[in-house]
């Protein structure tokens, strides 16, 4: 074994024997203070609280000690009841506190309560978008429309057919445009084809 100097392995036992009685008071004072081990629940916990003459300070830290201890609470009719904070709701259960399977179910109610949180949200979300591009709509539906649109057709509408004109009468024209000397050239053209084919045997 290792020895220390000067006595040192005496020393180090009297520590550890002075820290093992310093744990068991502390121990036992905590198991004394503590609520009653003997109770079946929550109620019943609290009633043995109350049945001891405790300051305030005591009283409370021993009541917090039995909602520590029972997470369900009595029903009127028989049975327990646990209320979730969480979800805002109460499951029955068998005991004082949640089995192992009943503590599942509870779990699994809750992610379906996230669940149907955030389905919420998106919904609300969703609905709040929709009601804003609706506000945005009618707002622009209630600006002023302006000067009517003038539309102007890029080709210009054809005219309006005139009736041909039989080129092959003289026709008198009075103006001098190209097209009235041109109809003028034509005609004597062809009076002079056919006065000359009248002519030759």
């Amino acid at each position: 074994m290792y020895r220390l100097p000067n006595g040192g392995a005496k020393k180090y036992f009297v520590t550890a024997v002075a820290l093992l009685l310093l744990a068991l008071v502390v121990l036992w004072l905590g198991v004394r203070g503590a609520s009653p081990q003997s109770a079946r629940d929550f109620e019943e916990c609290v009633k043995q609280v109350e049945a001891k003459a405790l300051s305030n300070g005591e009283r409370g830290a021993l009541m917090r000690a039995c909602n520590a201890l029972f997470a369900g609470r009595r029903k009127a009719g028989g049975g327990y009841a646990y209320y979730d904070f969480m979800q805002d709701r109460n499951f029955d259960i068998a005991g004082p506190n949640p089995t192992a399977e009943e503590s599942k179910q509870i779990d699994r109610a809750y992610m379906g309560f996230l669940d149907a949180q955030r389905r919420e949200a998106v919904s609300a979300e969703l609905a709040k978008r929709q009601n804003e591009q609706l506000r945005a709509d009618l707002e622009s539906a209630r600006q002023p429309i302006g000067p009517p649109m003038v539309l102007t057709p890029m080709n210009s509408p054809a005219r309006a057919a005139k009736r041909p004109v039989d080129r092959s009468k003289s026709t008198r024209s009075e103006d001098g445009s190209l097209s009235c000397r041109l109809a003028k050239f034509s005609a004597v053209v062809k009076n002079a084809f056919a006065s000359s084919s009248k002519t030759k045997p």
